[in-house]
């Protein structure tokens, strides 16, 4: 292992994740006027129903935080400082997609951050790959739940075009 302290830095990815996921979940669609707006869109039918989101951001966010400290874990490289450097860049993108579609209420602005967000996804898988295979592929789930949600977030813009905040 890469450092004394490894279990404690694994605690400290954790907590980067759970805060990012708290964040994020300040923007919830569960109740008021956030429950109401996001009820009156028009969603494709291939929009999961809400009780698979919890289920599946749970594994999403263990994934990454442990992805994150296996490639901590290395040694010190251009790569292994690039990955976490992208690593950071898409935990913010992601607690901020959720303010930016519930909480803002603008689609089409958290269209972008998500594309932002497979780009930095995607980005830490091919320099991490280079670090820390397992490391990188356990980021694989979460790129591919990313595109899907990014496909998900353009079908929501398509048709509520009065809601997409434009």
């Amino acid at each position: 292992m890469r450092r004394s302290h490894g279990w404690l830095a694994l605690g400290g990815f954790v907590a980067a994740v759970a805060g990012a996921a708290w964040f994020g979940s300040r923007s919830s669609p569960r109740e008021g006027s956030t429950a109401q707006w996001y009820a009156s869109l028009e969603k494709p039918p291939f929009n999961p129903p809400d009780a698979a989101f919890p289920v599946v951001w749970t594994g999403l966010y263990t994934l990454i935080a442990i992805s994150g400290w296996r490639v901590w874990q290395r040694p010190d490289s251009r790569a292994r400082t690039n990955a976490l450097r992208l690593w950071i860049a898409q935990l913010l993108a992601n607690a901020a997609w959720s303010r930016l579609f519930f909480g803002e209420q603008l689609p089409a602005w958290s269209l972008l951050d998500i594309l932002a967000l497979e780009s930095a996804v995607l980005g830490y898988i091919a320099e991490a790959r280079t670090v820390d295979k397992r490391g990188a592929l356990l980021f694989a789930p979460y790129a591919l739940w990313v595109a899907f949600a990014a496909v998900l977030n353009a079908e929501i813009v398509r048709r509520n075009p009065k809601a997409a905040g434009c």
